[in-house]
């Protein structure tokens, strides 16, 4: 049985690219379209260049909520995944899809996560800590910034001489490595 699942992003959309490229057509997950809350945000210019329709939504439509979930329902979505986007999902949304949506953090959660704690400014974060490790947190979604229950982590160690560009190359890869596997997993069972 085919699941449609929404993509959600604010920037570039390299995960988005790679989840769709890795999954689509190669399992039971179908991606009909990636939202953006950004008019000019390049994940619409990979969108079209993989011909998967990209539409954009200011901040207020996903603050609120009901137009999207409106949308949603209308594509007959049943789940989302959060790849890159930076705004806090709304209480409809999360009415509409309990345990349906799913986030990928470029830390490993509890720390380094919650408002403002995002790209470069974590890597930045890890690094000034000295911590010897880094990594990613995939987990459900809720009420509070990357605060939902984990579903899978992946590490990399930070050497001493590693800079923040450093460690973002390192979580990129853990990222393109485990994140479609990890959707799959989720929604497909």
């Amino acid at each position: 049985m085919q699941r449609n699942i929404a993509i959600f992003a604010s920037g570039s959309g390299s995960n988005a690219q790679n989840i769709i490229e890795e999954l689509e057509g190669k399992s039971t997950l179908h991606f009909p379209f990636i939202l953006t809350n950004k008019a000019d945000a390049y994940v619409l210019e990979r969108a079209r260049k993989l011909g998967v329709p990209g539409h954009y939504f200011p901040k207020s439509s996903f603050d609120e909520g009901e137009e999207l979930v409106s949308f949603l329902r209308e594509h007959n979505i049943d789940g989302i995944v959060l790849a890159g986007f930076l705004l806090k999902v709304s209480a409809p949304l999360l009415e509409a899809y309990p345990n349906k949506i799913i986030n990928i953090h470029p830390a490993l959660l509890p720390r380094y996560g919650g408002k403002g704690m995002y790209g470069h400014h974590v890597h930045e974060a890890v690094k000034n800590a000295g911590e010897t490790e880094s990594g990613i947190t995939i987990h459900y979604v809720n009420e509070q910034y990357d605060a939902g229950d984990i579903i899978f982590q992946a590490k990399c160690p930070v050497l001493p001489h590693d800079n923040a560009d450093d460690i973002a190359a390192k979580v990129h890869e853990l990222e393109y490595a485990h994140f479609p596997h990890v959707i799959q997993e989720v929604f497909e069972r």
